[in-house]
């Protein structure tokens, strides 16, 4: 009932500012975070967050005047859900973010305040920059634990294309984006960076995901849209060109929204470990491709990934046995259901390396990393990917290659670790 509210109706309950100053070339600039929260009624100590900017280069249009709108549907479909006597199950946070384009000050500054609470509380963290960037189909970049719930959730929700009356945004996007490389479903692609999720994903080892709608990648090959960060990025480029019916701003709406509220509502999490067990062996077929470019090295240095394969095939058998357990969980004890969505909320955290990346401290996700090349753009298995890039041109082969094992071996390790947290307690 309630879901179905806020997918047709996308007042900050006890909304505070948080203020930081910036120190540039001997002036001090001051810039708020504005932080909202609904608490939860059955679990108030787990937090699901819905961030984004509002600062912008110029007029920002599209970026971030698009994203803050949906924030703004979003918080008031919650408040009249409020007024009405709902609460949700778990606190929900909305936070308005400042100073990101000038390096994710505003999020980085709250997630690092709070980053113990954070790892002990967040559940997820849904990015809300930029709704829109195109006008061809939906975009969605997230964790491999929220892609079940992507594709249940755009199901449910109306394709917002003129003659696509009766089709659901989930057969939209699959028609014009699938993921033909081996599944028969719309493409996710991984997080990279450039945008608030940063420090909740990367570092924190926060579930976290961001939806848009985008341009045919396949047609238009420019970067991002052409009047981006522009004087000309204004609300009636979006209202004449973009979007003159507002409709992929409402799917967008309604995607962000639906994510927020199944995430702070359902007794179970909506998480799927199978689904990241599936990436993780792509994942590691990739990289493994990738180092077998070279096989003279990897034999003359003996290299191999049979450990990594191992740990991801631990980890596969260890999301299957979970999964089949949540089928026969006694969903009237409290007390075993805190405990399942405990493990589902902290699978994230196991991936995470506290020492971080070689040369990079502050990314410390394992699975996940901005490219080293492209800040933008995600990268599986980083650390191993960084050992190998360009390694040819290395002037000392035995470090190199030396450093990809090191790499490999720290994977193995931290992807066994995380299987482990989802065996059964003993």
């Amino acid at each position: 009932m309630y879901l179905s509210y806020i997918l047709n109706n996308i007042s900050f309950v006890h909304n505070r500012k948080v203020r930081m100053n910036i120190h540039t070339n001997n002036q001090v600039t001051r810039i708020y975070n504005v932080i909202g929260r609904i608490r939860g009624a059955q679990e108030p100590d787990r937090y699901v967050i819905l961030g984004g900017h509002r600062d912008a280069w110029v007029f920002g249009g599209i970026d971030p005047m698009s994203g803050a709108a949906v924030v703004h549907e979003t918080v008031r479909s919650a408040g009249k859900l409020l007024s009405n006597g709902w609460r949700p199950r778990r606190t929900i946070i909305f936070a308005s973010w400042d100073a990101e384009e000038f390096g994710l000050l505003g999020s980085t500054e709250w997630a690092e305040d709070n980053a113990k609470l954070l790892q002990e509380r967040a559940v997820a963290y849904i990015n809300a920059d930029s709704a829109i960037e195109g006008m061809y189909t939906l975009r969605v970049d997230c964790t491999p634990s929220l892609h079940t719930l992507v594709y249940d959730l755009t199901k449910q929700i109306a394709s917002p294309e003129e003659g696509e009356e009766g089709v659901s945004l989930y057969d939209s996007w699959h028609k014009r984006d699938n993921w033909t490389s081996d599944r028969d479903a719309p493409r996710i692609s991984k997080l990279g960076s450039g945008s608030d999720f940063e420090a909740y994903f990367i570092r924190l080892g926060i579930a976290a995901g961001r939806a848009r709608y985008t341009k045919d990648r396949k047609t238009e090959r420019y970067s991002s849209y052409p009047v981006y960060h522009s004087v000309y990025e204004t609300f009636e480029l979006v209202e004449r060109f973009y979007d003159p019916t507002f409709r992929r701003l409402q799917a967008v709406a309604q995607v962000r929204g639906g994510l927020i509220f199944r995430l702070a509502d359902s007794q179970l999490l909506p998480l799927d470990a199978n689904e990241y067990a599936g990436s993780l062996r792509r994942y590691v077929l990739s990289i493994a491709g990738r180092a077998e470019k070279h096989p003279e090295e990897m034999k003359m240095y003996r290299v191999t990934f049979d450990a990594l394969f191992s740990a991801e095939e631990n980890f596969t058998i260890a999301a299957r046995d979970f999964h089949v357990r949540l089928q026969n969980l006694n969903r009237a004890d409290s007390l075993q259901v805190r405990m399942v969505n405990d493990q589902l909320m902290y699978l994230e955290r196991a991936f995470i390396d506290p020492l971080g990346l070689p040369g990079r401290p502050f990314y410390r996700h394992l699975i996940f990393a901005p490219s080293s090349h492209n800040k933008y753009a995600g990268e599986s298995f980083p650390g191993i990917y960084d050992a190998l890039f360009d390694i040819e041109s290395s002037a000392n082969q035995q470090q190199a290659w030396q450093e990809v094992k090191r790499q490999i071996s720290i994977a193995a390790f931290t992807v066994h670790a995380a299987a482990m947290t989802l065996t059964q307690p003993a």
